[in-house]
């Protein structure tokens, strides 16, 4: 996938919003993911390493596997659309000024 493409995910499982939580049977019907490429990559390699006693048997391979990394941009619910992006209240704390004092 190139870098800086955007990629929609449709098998969304579980989306919490702070309290809130809603759970798919076995996925939510109309819930979205918008994420963006940030590139590919290959993770850490893992050593497999085989042995046979006796026999004078052992082989040593590794591997890497090929990932990409995405950036979440937006989650929209079901029933919400792209365009509407779900509002959350603003969390104001008593005694605290734009300053911090």
């Amino acid at each position: 996938m190139a870098e800086g493409s955007s990629v929609e995910l449709e098998k969304v499982l579980c989306i919490a919003d702070g309290d809130k939580v809603t759970l798919g049977t076995p996925m939510i019907e109309g819930a979205r993911v918008i994420a963006t490429s940030q590139g590919n990559g290959r993770g850490d390699k893992i050593v497999v390493f085989r042995y046979k006693p006796k026999v004078r048997y052992s082989i040593k391979t590794g591997h890497r596997q090929l990932n990409t990394r995405l950036v979440i941009d937006k989650i929209v619910g079901p029933g919400l659309s792209l365009e509407e992006p779900a509002k959350k209240p603003r969390r104001r704390r008593k005694g605290v000024t734009k300053d911090g004092t």
